[in-house]
């Protein structure tokens, strides 16, 4: 993995901030407009419309996929809601970081296009409660490409649930 990674950014880009700034519908909104497939690299992920959204797109045929953070396994953990996804037949693997290190990344990419990332976890209180940033990126493959490199590498090293 190169340590940096310089991208030209054209194209357009949304941002939104929280709490109650449209985070989360703008994650449904790009999820419910996904055709082939949807990347998700998530720590924290207990988000019940995020689950929908995702679990609709699936069952409309578009490749889901998603990597979590180690402490998902954890039953006491908060995130752990990712489970959810197992019972809707979406592939989940688990980030196997090394030591007390934690995959702490907030990240879609869909249809190779576009991303969404920031410090919006996908959490009800990401968008009811926090102060966070969530920003999308639309139509930049060169983005979607650096993102998706990153996701495959770490995919590569990960377990399934």
């Amino acid at each position: 993995m190169v340590p940096g990674t310089y991208v030209e950014s054209a194209g357009p880009v949304s941002i939104y901030h929280s709490p109650n700034g449209g985070a989360e519908q703008a994650i449904l909104n790009e999820i419910g407009h996904a055709h082939a497939s949807i990347l998700v690299e998530a720590y924290s992920f207990t988000s019940a419309p995020i689950y929908e959204a995702l679990a609709n797109a699936r069952a409309r045929g578009v490749d889901v996929r998603i990597l979590v953070d180690k402490d998902a396994r954890d039953s006491g953990f908060r995130g752990a809601g990712a489970r959810y996804e197992l019972a809707h037949g979406v592939p989940l693997l688990v980030d196997e970081v090394a030591g007390r290190g934690i995959a702490h990344s907030r990240v879609m990419v869909i249809d190779a296009a576009t991303v969404i990332t920031g410090s919006f976890n996908f959490t009800r209180q990401a968008e009811t409660t926090n102060v966070e940033n969530l920003v999308v990126f639309h139509d930049n493959h060169q983005i979607a490409d650096t993102y998706t490199a990153v996701w495959t590498a770490r995919a590569a090293q990960a377990a399934r649930y």
